[in-house]
């Protein structure tokens, strides 16, 4: 059992509110640039497999020249394993699967369901607790979340199939939130967990696909391979500051990257995908702001 993340105090909020923005926006951006890369053609699971390999080397590369040794044990494998099946693999298989028949938009939507899935967990397993600004912080982000889900549904492509698939793999990030964080292995940095985790989820991303016959090595065009190291990066960054939040916030603050997420990855879908925005989200997103400051204060 590993440390469990410090109470966020005033001396340190602006910098976990600073990573919370930051991680989601990025986060967001993978979704959209998932859904760019199906529209040009790519193999949603192909073109994860190359951009989580790629992040995971870039995060080994930068843990290395910070003098980070790896140390393989059981511990840490099982880490790796278990933390990058479900706040990885899992979803991230489940999300870019639907992509093509969805939309980046809505699986972009679906990230804003875990901050309420862990913190009903983290309450059941006595790692947080009840309060008034929690709750009502998380009802309003639910209520935003559900406008924004709303927004979509009616107008889904894929039917309740690809919905519910993408739909599910909220609950694998929220019990990973709180797996992360009850498992973390003692003595051991966010620089270093981060690549564990990455390249291990790469590895069971690859299997998956080689199982499912999954072309990965078919690219659609010479040109679109440079999506994938802009993926590569963005999955990089996003994963090299989410373990710092998690450090920072704990798992319940770390959850809240699935608004700003949602946020992010909706507004750049309409951006860059010509999806459309419902008038109906600019309720939705003050709720989730507001949600996200009144959780973020609770007391803990």
């Amino acid at each position: 059992m590993g440390a469990t993340a410090p109470t966020i105090t005033p001396a340190v909020a602006p910098t976990a509110y600073g990573l919370l923005l930051s991680t989601g926006f990025l986060l967001g951006l993978t979704t959209v640039m998932a859904g760019l890369a199906s529209g040009l053609g790519w193999h949603p699971i192909s073109f994860l497999f190359w951009s989580a390999l790629g992040g995971g080397l870039v995060l080994a590369t930068f843990a290395g020249l910070a003098g980070e040794r790896l140390k393989p044990s059981a511990t840490l494998l099982r880490y790796g394993l278990q933390a990058g099946l479900l706040s990885f693999a899992l979803p991230n298989i489940l999300s870019f699967a639907a992509i093509p028949h969805v939309g980046a938009g809505f699986v972009a939507l679906c990230l804003a369901f875990p901050p309420l899935l862990t913190y009903g967990l983290a309450l059941i397993l006595g790692m947080d607790r009840v309060s008034v600004q929690g709750v009502v912080g998380m009802g309003l982000g639910l209520g935003g979340a559900v406008l924004f889900a709303a927004s979509r549904l009616t107008g889904a492509e894929g039917g309740g199939l690809w919905a519910g698939l993408a739909l599910a793999a909220p609950v694998s990030v929220a019990a990973g939130n709180i797996y992360r964080t009850v498992a973390w292995p003692a003595d051991t940095s966010p620089r270093l967990l981060a690549p564990v985790m990455v390249l291990t989820a790469a590895v069971l991303i690859g299997a998956y696909a080689i199982l499912a016959a999954v072309p990965l090595f078919a690219v659609p065009a010479t040109w679109t391979l440079a999506l994938l190291p802009v993926q590569a990066a963005t999955i990089a960054a996003t994963y090299g500051l989410f373990f710092v939040l998690q450090r920072v916030s704990g798992p319940v603050g770390l959850s809240q990257i699935g608004w700003i997420g949602a946020i992010t990855g909706k507004a750049l879908a309409v951006a860059l995908l010509g999806e459309s925005f419902p008038l109906i989200l600019a309720l939705a997103i003050p709720l989730i702001l507001a949600g996200i400051v009144l959780v973020s204060r609770r007391p803990r």
